[in-house]
């Protein structure tokens, strides 16, 4: 199984978070400078021309682009407080280019997030509800970081759902 990772603005994959990807498969964590473009789907994508990802996970700036890419290649997304309600609906659903199977989502949103309002966010899905899977978890006490022990938790939900 191939993993595409997206961390978010000025971040890196953790070694803690990155050990606990590895057992779900290999994975690929491109370092992203989003401080001039924040929206890079086509960018993240063009190192992997021969790489068939079959999940997306991303957090905050790299969820956002995580979305994006779920939906342009067909495949489930597990995001962590993407802020999609700063940018246009248009460009989260690009013309699938790839397009092969499922691109359920599952998000969790931080109650608490003090750089992505979840208010925002669910309003936001909520005028642009698509016809696929979507699963929203909020978590009151969360901010904008998720600890090591939830995201585990979290991506051990999101395996079990589509390992099923």
């Amino acid at each position: 199984m191939h993993i595409l990772y997206l961390h978010g603005l000025n971040s890196k994959l953790s070694e803690a978070k990155n050990a606990i990807l590895e057992r779900y498969g290999k994975v690929h964590a491109p370092n992203i400078n989003y401080s001039q473009k924040h929206l890079q789907p086509i960018e993240i994508l063009q190192p992997y021309p021969e790489t068939e990802f079959n999940v997306v996970i991303g957090s905050s700036m790299g969820a956002l682009n995580g979305y994006i890419i779920s939906n342009w290649i067909g495949r489930p997304a597990l995001l962590f407080n993407p802020p999609l309600s700063k940018y246009p609906w248009s460009l989260m659903l690009p013309e699938a280019k790839f397009r092969r199977g499922n691109a359920s989502k599952q998000l969790l949103l931080g109650g608490r997030d003090e750089i992505v309002n979840p208010q925002e966010t669910l309003a936001f899905l909520g005028r642009h509800l698509q016809d696929h899977e979507l699963e929203i978890k909020i978590d009151p006490l969360l901010g904008h970081r998720i600890p090591v022990d939830l995201f585990e938790e979290q991506v051990a939900s999101f395996f079990s759902k589509i390992c099923s």
